[in-house]
């Protein structure tokens, strides 16, 4: 098997479906000892995608004055997200067949972002309300991961200044009552390559 420092591939943006292609490149990849763990950072066009768990009754508006917003499908866990410009992707593709711990790979995505809102100033914790990453009842980040032969992939969505209107047209990850919020609405105006920087930082310290 390969094994090699933790890689990082950049995306300026990407369709949904092409990312989650890419992906399904790199399971197979690291499944095969082709490569080993990667980190995807992208933003893609806005877009609904519903987890295994979700409801389309958990979409509750599609048209927007700036944006149409397209649904998709997908295989990870959990409910309905959006994802737009403004918002931070990042698709950890990790190789869990040693550990074998899924629910410690969730929480060292969650701490990634915790660390990064940490060096930002900001107090990010978990919740007992749900997987994903919060200040105080807002939700900044959510979180879905999918499992394959013990290779993880998908990841965390780290709103930074997305256009958060658009999370009105879904029921954010099943709850009614769980405001989302952005680096932006809480005062933290930072550019993507820097706040890239501190994400990665923070990723290759667990893997």
């Amino acid at each position: 098997m390969v094994t090699v420092t933790l890689r990082v591939i950049r995306h300026e943006r990407q369709d949904y479906p092409e990312s989650v292609q890419e992906q399904e490149s790199i399971v197979a990849d690291l499944l095969a000892g082709r490569c080993g763990n990667t980190l995807i950072i992208t933003e893609h066009p806005p877009v609904f995608t519903l987890g295994t768990s979700a409801q389309p009754s958990d979409v509750l508006q599609r048209h927007f004055d700036d944006a149409d917003v397209a649904v998709h499908d997908t295989g990870r866990g959990g409910e309905v997200t959006y994802h737009g410009p403004g918002q931070l992707v990042c698709y950890m593709i990790a190789d869990l067949r040693e550990a074998r711990d899924l629910h410690r790979h969730v929480q060292q995505l969650e701490a990634m972002v915790i660390n990064t809102l940490s060096d930002l100033g900001l107090h990010g914790e978990r919740s007992p309300r749900g997987i994903g990453v919060w200040l105080g009842n807002n939700k900044i980040a959510a979180v879905g991961v999918r499992c394959r032969r013990w290779i993880t992939f998908h990841g965390i969505a780290l709103n930074n200044n997305t256009n958060l209107n658009h999370f009105s047209g879904i029921i954010p990850c099943g709850m009614r009552d769980a405001p989302v919020t952005s680096l932006r609405h809480e005062g933290v105006m930072i550019d993507r390559p820097t706040l890239e920087g501190h994400l990665i930082h923070h990723a290759r310290c667990f893997w």
